[in-house]
């Protein structure tokens, strides 16, 4: 390992060691609350406006807007990655997923030599478990749904071997109803605790995850254990099927009759989690973090006529920002997003500053105060002050990878770069005013470019040499190889699309 070519970014775009961000004197929690419970939430393919905390007409999502009352609504939030893979890489490590190969969906996986937050929680006496889908790596060595069975063994890296506890899983996405008879069921079990299982599959995917999720709770509880539980709901990914109970609810909606319901199972199933947490007496101490983990399918849907009839060509809502999954624009990478930590955000709260999942890790590093390597860089950074309404700016800059586009959002300005040497391309768009991207001001602006296009080059060599391993203390050989920016051809974006998003 050579630690001292490791760069991070900071705001002038110049390495600083992450473990700054730790002190000790950030942790302003009282002594009975030094260990909170933490449930960290995440739907699949959910968009800014499908929830009706950001304004949603239609989808019914009660138990989300209040938890929006009681916590915070995170309105400027990042998912990092414009698709499922990257995202969870990025939630669970606080690192760019670019520094560990995953590109897109269904490639690479997540390195045992990465600390997560789970393996981390565990050396302050949690108990974990991780629930829902998993999509960071295979969960069998021989065979694989993504159809790449060549690459099982390589990308092998269940979370029951990532310091989980419990674990209830499936590897890539399922139907939201009757999920074991879908199209995508195909070499994609449920595994409980790294054992293929068939039992308590019927109904709705939502249900059937909160079902294990519930019990592991009870447990923790009963052995005076503070507990991390991870919950990846499978809605609303296609292929989309609600339940008859939902579909009565949306009559009238045609096949977003399918979509707005597998939301509202995932809204019920939060619902039953709070009250679970309530008659256990510890709602007072437990986080709950909810997101998703990119923009929708779509992202243009404004009225209820413009959800159609078919129920997988049903597209989600944007909330009015360009784009949806796959993008680089807003619409998607930016997401709903509520953080509810009693004790710290203000019930009823909105903050506007922009944040990402990136941000989890070292927020409840420093909270439980745990000091963490100093050879291994952070791309996030402690956002409780944020959360608290102590703090109105993100220090670091935001940084995005994919495909043939590297971008940095820093404050509320965006610079999108497509080459390391030609910046006669470069966009920049100033989010504040400029919702939709559609006004390039960068010649407005050629020192700010100058400086984000520094910044942004020196986040991608530090991205290249944690890619190689240079910050792991054991030998590291990466599945893929590195992608420098531009050179992704169509050829090779296609091959890294294949299989099941």
């Amino acid at each position: 390992m050579n630690s001292k070519n490791a760069f991070c970014f900071d705001a002038i775009g110049f390495a600083i060691i992450f473990l700054a961000v730790f002190s000790p004197t950030e942790s302003t929690l009282a002594n009975d609350t030094d260990r909170p419970n933490i449930v960290l939430m995440m739907c699949d393919d959910l968009g800014y406006g499908d929830v009706g905390f950001n304004g949603n007409p239609y989808v019914q999502t009660p138990h989300l807007n209040q938890l929006a009352t009681d916590g915070a609504n995170l309105t400027h939030f990042y998912s990092i990655g414009p698709v499922c893979s990257p995202t969870r890489a990025s939630f669970l490590t606080g690192r760019h997923h670019y520094r560990m190969g995953i590109y897109t969906a269904n490639q690479g996986h997540l390195p045992k030599q990465e600390n997560t937050i789970a393996r981390l929680l565990k050396t302050k006496g949690y108990t974990t478990g991780h629930f829902g889908k998993w999509h960071l790596g295979t969960l069998n060595p021989e065979v694989s749904p993504k159809g790449k069975s060549r690459k099982a063994k390589a990308n092998f890296a269940p979370p029951w071997e990532r310091d989980y506890d419990r674990s209830f899983v499936m590897e890539v996405a399922v139907k939201t109803w009757e999920p074991t008879t879908g199209r995508q069921s195909k070499n994609n079990p449920y595994y409980e605790d790294g054992v293929v299982t068939a039992e308590n599959l019927n109904g709705g995917s939502s249900r059937i995850i909160m079902d294990r999720v519930i019990p592991f709770v009870q447990k923790a509880v009963e052995s005076k254990t503070p507990f991390l539980s991870v919950v990846w709901f499978n809605a609303p990914h296609k292929d989309i099927e609600a339940g008859p109970e939902y579909l009565k609810r949306y009559e009238g909606f045609g096949g977003a009759a399918h979509y707005f319901g597998c939301i509202s199972e995932v809204d019920d199933q939060i619902g039953r989690l709070r009250a679970e947490l309530k008659r256990l007496k510890i709602d007072n101490n437990t986080v709950l973090l909810f997101t998703s983990d990119n923009g929708p399918l779509g992202g243009k849907l404004k009225s209820k006529e413009a959800y159609g009839k078919s129920v997988n060509r049903v597209a989600g809502n944007s909330g009015g920002f360009t784009g949806g999954k796959r993008d680089m624009f807003e619409g998607g990478v930016r997401v709903p997003s509520l953080a509810y930590w009693p004790g710290q955000t203000k019930p009823g709260s909105t903050i506007d500053v922009p944040m990402s999942v990136l941000d989890y890790l070292p927020t409840l590093a420093s909270a439980l105060d745990m000091r963490l390597p100093e050879n291994r860089v952070l791309d996030g950074e402690n956002v409780l002050p944020i959360l608290r309404g102590d703090k109105q700016t993100h220090d670091k800059s935001i940084p995005f990878r994919y495909e043939n586009d590297a971008w940095l959002v820093k404050g509320k300005l965006k610079l999108v770069i497509v080459s390391a040497t030609d910046p006669s391309k470069d966009r920049l768009f100033d989010l504040a005013a400029d919702k939709v991207e559609a006004h390039n001001i960068v010649m407005q602006h050629p020192e700010k470019v100058s400086e984000m296009r520094k910044e942004l080059l020196a986040f991608l060599a530090s991205a290249k040499q944690s890619h190689n391993g240079e910050e792991y203390e054991t030998e590291f050989k990466p599945v893929e190889r590195w992608h420098a920016l531009g050179e992704l051809s169509r050829k090779m974006k296609k091959k890294a699309n294949e299989g099941l998003k």
